[in-house]
């Protein structure tokens, strides 16, 4: 199956931050939500191009990515089989999987 993919700055904003909606206008739970979730609810791979913003906050990217596994149930190894990066920021890809591992340890405890 074909790998679908989706910038941050074209298909969301180039100005995302906070981790609320009631954070302004671009934040990590409205792009979780309208962009995420759908994605890969469509099955296959995702490549997510995080270039062309003005940087990123960790806020919108703990949200973001890290609420795939604590809002939306989606398993760590999941994604890690479905998810690749696009960014000019090597730093980013790993704090956004420091994230995703550290929701789903927390998961983990809570249900063992």
């Amino acid at each position: 199956m074909n790998a679908r993919s989706l910038s941050i700055a074209k298909d969301f904003s180039r100005f995302p931050a906070g981790r609320f909606e009631s954070d302004g206008k671009f934040p990590g739970e409205v792009c979780r939500r309208r962009l995420l979730v759908p994605a890969l609810n469509e099955g296959g791979d995702l490549v997510v191009d995080l270039r062309g913003t003005l940087g990123y906050g960790s806020s919108f990217l703990e949200e973001a990515f890290g609420g795939l596994v604590r809002e939306e149930g989606f398993s760590a190894e999941d994604l890690h089989r479905r998810l690749k990066f696009i960014s000019d920021d090597e730093t980013l890809e790993s704090e956004i999987w420091s994230y995703i591992d550290a929701a789903a340890a927390v998961q983990m405890r809570h249900h063992a």
